[in-house]
Formats: structure tokens, C-alpha cells, sequence
């Protein structure tokens, strides 16, 4: 009864703390107080700086750096909006000094720093229409016309807050199966947690080894399978690959208790034994995205042990291991672990416990939290006082396409990984033994992007310590998914590419960033050209079709399972 009710308050903070724990706050800022009251000095040679610079800004003309997008209209060089971004700069920049006090407990500070820069964007002058010169002059443009869009964008996302059908939705121009996830193919096995694709031959020839993705369970598997442009499967096919990838099941509170074992052995290890099968043992490249990549890792750590995996004998062996923007390091977890600490987690599993999951509306709302200055303020500058719609495209429609996680998994996920780092330090346990990306010895191709906020790409970097392999590692120009997805022809495209030898001395990020040759356009063909290097030869298309007809055409019925949460 008591925990009943201590779960009930900590389910009433959530709602008005945007799912934050409040404990978890109170001791970052009293923290980040206390320094502040120990250090006079700091503080005043910081803010005497701060307001040396904020009057420079009053009188002069000042030439704003490039790269900030709030500031990108020509009209942000001229007085005094010149000055008012640079005021804002300045601002920033004293809160980023004043919140790395000598003393605090380190992810007090990256807690406090991630609130004073989310202050700072939602007070930025870009976000007042009469401080803001590109709003100014629109509203001149057009008469006014462009509040009274706004207004109707407004009304519209008030209206869907609400629970109400908005007028505009994404689903609606992207729909599964028509205009995005159409490679054709079939669905070949079905278990309680995911269905397995595979897609149909476009080559009269296909690569000996069949490729098997596993994308991450926190968004749709179409992510890998855009529009017929943007699909990273299409483009494997047509290159002349076996693809299988796996579809998972959108949760509800009946699977409240599916655990990692069971994301492992129904999303790896099963798919696995059914590739096994319709390819005739031969060994199998795998490829994981995201959180995909890192259960991926875990399967592929166990298997090097066979003798730790029930029925391993019944899976061929892995040709080689490719890990897009996967976490397997999670000391450096990026701006999604600011928050991640025993209290949040806690915080969490009681809200978690109401329902039996974590519905995908909140997972959505963290991700747009943590980055609002890209995801909210920008989008509500560009519909309210521009009155420019939000232009729909693939990869927002499959964003907008939310996914629930069962609350068992995923506070194991998040107890194993983001707070005790688990699989890095070797103590992470499949069927009662400790595995180790040590024991990997299959070549590993590794992918992280530049602007990556959720897998830091200097943690995804961190592979190349963990395993005695051969590691080719990538990194991609764009973000988390838009560097992924980065099909040839796509302009402002580039990559840096090495390779280090099994054993080889491993560089820090920052010197591999130094000495790595840089590449222009998409790194999609070198992957291509690093599975054919560890290929075998071809075989006939016709030895590699798809069963018809056996469970539905792709892309499946787990695909298709939406929630109004």
C-alpha cells in the first residue's frame, strides 16, 4: 500500500515536470548553489567579462560567427538585431563558464549546463516575433497574413495536445508500405516480439552471405527503408545483397514483462537461426542501428562462446559485425544520459509501472527536449510567426511514428547500460556468464556522425579499444539519423574512413579526427565495398527468393500497430 502510494507522487511530479525527477534537479542545483556561493572570485571575473562584452555590443556593428541557425537571415547583421544576438551569445556563453564551477560532482554539472543552455534557447531573441527581423519583415510582406497561419498552426497543435484529430498529419503523405518501407519482400517468420523481412533479389546474382539488420526498437525498423531515395535496404538490394531485417512488435501493457533476455533471444538469436535455415548455414553479416546495434553486440559477444547460447549450434557462424551509431561505451552516453542517474531511473519505473511501459509520446517529448533549440523553438518560429507550414518529408513522418518500450526491458536497459555501463566493463551477463566484445574476432565496420546528440560519436569511436579485431571506423557528416541516412547524390555529403588491424595501436578520437582521409559524398558505397571484401563470391538470385505468401507481403502487421499515447 505504501509503495502504491509513494508510486502515485512520483507519477503526479512527472506531469509537472515534463518527466523529469525533481529529486534529481534539487541536487543538481544545490550543488551547482553551493560552489557558486564558494566562488566569488570565478563568478565576478566571469561576469565582469560577460558585461565588458555586452557593452561592446551596444554601439557597434557586429558580425555574427556563422553556423548559428536562429541568426542565419541577412538581416541579423544589422543594428541593433546584431546587437541583441550578440547580447545573446554573450549570455550563453557566461552560463556555459558559470555552470563548470571548480568542485561539482561532474554530472551535476552537465545537469545544470543542459538546463541554463535550454533557458538560454527558450529566451533567445529569435523567439520574440517583434525582436526578430526576418518575422518583422514577413509580417510586412504579407500584411499580417502570416499570424493568421501561425494562429491556425496554433490552433491545430493545441487541438492534438488535447487528444484531438490535428488536421495535419504526417502518417497521412507517409504511409508504410505505399510511400515509405516498400522494398518489396516477405515476411518469412513471426515470433511474439518481431517479425523477420526478407526482400526479394534485384540482381540476377546475390552476395554468398546474407546481410541481417537488427534497427533499434525505439522507432519503426523503416528508418532503414525510407522512400524508394532515401532506403538504405533498397540500395543493398539493388547492390546485390540478401537482406533481412527485423520488425519489431509495438508493445502494450500485456508485455510489461518482456526483459533484454527476451529482446535478445526473439530479436537476435531466433531471427538468426531462421536465416540460418533459408541460407544453408552459410555465415551471416550483421548490422545494428542505434540501440539495435548494441543488443547486436551483446548476441554477437555471446556467440563468440557458443557454448553460453542455448541452441547456438543451429546458428551460422557471423561474417562480420556493422554498428551504425550504436552505444556500446556508455561512459560518455551524449546529452540522453544528462538526466539518467539512479533518481531519474527510479523516477521512471514508477511512472513505467502505472501503464506497464513507456509510452512513445514521452519518449518523443525527451528527444525533443533535448534538443529544443533544433526540434522546438525553431519549428514554432518557422509555423507561428512565419506562418510557413511544416513541410512533411519521410524521415519526420517515420519520427513522428512512435514506439512503446515494455517497462521490464526497459529498466533493465537503463540500469546495465547508462548507469553501471555494462557491456564496456565486461560484466554484462547472457544466460547466467559475463560476456565481452574481447571475444569478438569477426571484422567490425563502425559508423558515428559528427552532430550525433543520442550516440556521441566519440563514444561510438570507443569500439576500437573494446575489441582485438579489425575495425574500419566512419565518420559521417550530418546527425543521428541524417547521417545514417545518406544515400549517394545527396549534396554536402562526406565522410573520413581508416582502418585499424587486429591488434594495431588504437589513436584517441580526437588524433584519429586529425589524421583519418576525409571522402566526399555518401559513405553508403564503402560499406558496399567493405562486405564485398569479406564475401565469398555469388550465388543465382533464384536460390535466395522469399517464400510467397507465407505471412504477408513486407512490410509486415507489427509496422502497422500505432497508439494514441
Amino acid at each position: 500500500m505504501a509503495s502504491r502510494w509513494d508510486r502515485r507522487l512520483q507519477v503526479a511530479w512527472a506531469l509537472s515536470t515534463a518527466g523529469l525527477s525533481p529529486i534529481s534537479l534539487a541536487l543538481a542545483m544545490t550543488d551547482w548553489y553551493l560552489h557558486a556561493l564558494a566562488s566569488p572570485g570565478a563568478l565576478t571575473q566571469h561576469t565582469v567579462d560577460h558585461w565588458t562584452h555586452s557593452l561592446a555590443a551596444c554601439g557597434a556593428q557586429l558580425h555574427l560567427p556563422p553556423g548559428d541557425p536562429r541568426y542565419a537571415h541577412p538581416a541579423w547583421q544589422a543594428w541593433p538585431f546584431s546587437a541583441l544576438a550578440h547580447l545573446h551569445h554573450v549570455n550563453e556563453n557566461w552560463w556555459q563558464c558559470t555552470t563548470q564551477l571548480r568542485g561539482m560532482e561532474h554530472h551535476h554539472q552537465e545537469v545544470v549546463a543542459f538546463l541554463a543552455r535550454q533557458w538560454m534557447d527558450m529566451l533567445s531573441p529569435s523567439n520574440c516575433p517583434w525582436l526578430n527581423p526576418e518575422v518583422l519583415h514577413t509580417t510586412q510582406q504579407t500584411q499580417g497574413l502570416n499570424w493568421l497561419q501561425g494562429l491556425a498552426y496554433a490552433i491545430d497543435d493545441w487541438e492534438k495536445s488535447l487528444g484531438l484529430e490535428p488536421s495535419r498529419t504526417l502518417h497521412d503523405h507517409y504511409r508504410p508500405g505505399t510511400e515509405v518501407a516498400c522494398t518489396p519482400g516477405q515476411v518469412i517468420h513471426r515470433n511474439h516480439l518481431v517479425e523477420l523481412i526478407q526482400y526479394t533479389p534485384q540482381t540476377p546474382q546475390v552476395q554468398r552471405e546474407p546481410v541481417f539488420i537488427v534497427p533499434s526498437w525505439i522507432m519503426k525498423f523503416y528508418i532503414l527503408d525510407l522512400s524508394p531515395k532515401n532506403s538504405l535496404v533498397k540500395y543493398l538490394v539493388e547492390q546485390g545483397h540478401t537482406v533481412f531485417i527485423v520488425s519489431w512488435r509495438n508493445p502494450d501493457a500485456s508485455d510489461a514483462l518482456l526483459d533484454m533476455h527476451d529482446y535478445l533471444a526473439l530479436g537476435v538469436f531466433n531471427p538468426l537461426a531462421v536465416i540460418t535455415e533459408r541460407t544453408g548455414g552459410v555465415p551471416i553479416h550483421t548490422m545494428g542501428y542505434c540501440l539495435g546495434g548494441t543488443l547486436l553486440a551483446i548476441g554477437v559477444s555471446a556467440l563468440s562462446r557458443p557454448q553460453q547460447v542455448k541452441d547456438a549450434q543451429h546458428i551460422a557462424p557471423i561474417a562480420s559485425m556493422s554498428l551504425l551509431a550504436a552505444q556500446i561505451d556508455f561512459h560518455d552516453a551524449g546529452e540522453l544520459g544528462v538526466f539518467l542517474d539512479e533518481a531519474q531511473v527510479s523516477f521512471l519505473e514508477d511512472l513505467m509501472a502505472e501503464k506497464g511501459f513507456l509510452s512513445g509520446t514521452q519518449m518523443a517529448k525527451s528527444f525533443e527536449y533535448l534538443r529544443a533549440r533544433d526540434l522546438f523553438w525553431s519549428a514554432r518560429v518557422r509555423e507561428y510567426w512565419l506562418g510557413k507550414p511544416e513541410l512533411p518529408n519521410d524521415l519526420m513522418s517515420w519520427n513522428a511514428d512512435v514506439t512503446r518500450m515494455p517497462a521490464a526491458m526497459h529498466s533493465q536497459y537503463l540500469h546495465a547500460f547508462y548507469l553501471h555501463n555494462a557491456l564496456a566493463e565486461g560484466h554484462y551477463e547472457v544466460e547466467g556468464e559475463p560476456v565481452s566484445l574481447g571475444d569478438v574476432r569477426v571484422p567490425l565496420f563502425a559508423v558515428g556522425t559528427v552532430k550525433d546528440h543520442v550516440t556521441p560519436w566519440k563514444s561510438a569511436y570507443q569500439v576500437m579499444r573494446l575489441t582485438p579485431s579489425e575495425v574500419t571506423f566512419v565518420l559521417a557528416s550530418g546527425g543521428h539519423n541524417a547521417g545514417v541516412i545518406s544515400p549517394p547524390g545527396l549534396p554536402n555529403r562526406s565522410y573520413q574512413q581508416l582502418t585499424a588491424q587486429a591488434g594495431a595501436h588504437i589513436d584517441s578520437p580526437t588524433t584519429w579526427q586529425h589524421t583519418a582521409p576525409t571522402f566526399s559524398g555518401s559513405w553508403w558505397p564503402a560499406w558496399h565495398d567493405w562486405l564485398m571484401a569479406h564475401s565469398s563470391g555469388t550465388v543465382p538470385a533464384a536460390t535466395r527468393q522469399p517464400p510467397a505468401g507465407s505471412l504477408g507481403a513486407a512490410p509486415g502487421t507489427y509496422v502497422a500497430v500505432r497508439y494514441d499515447d
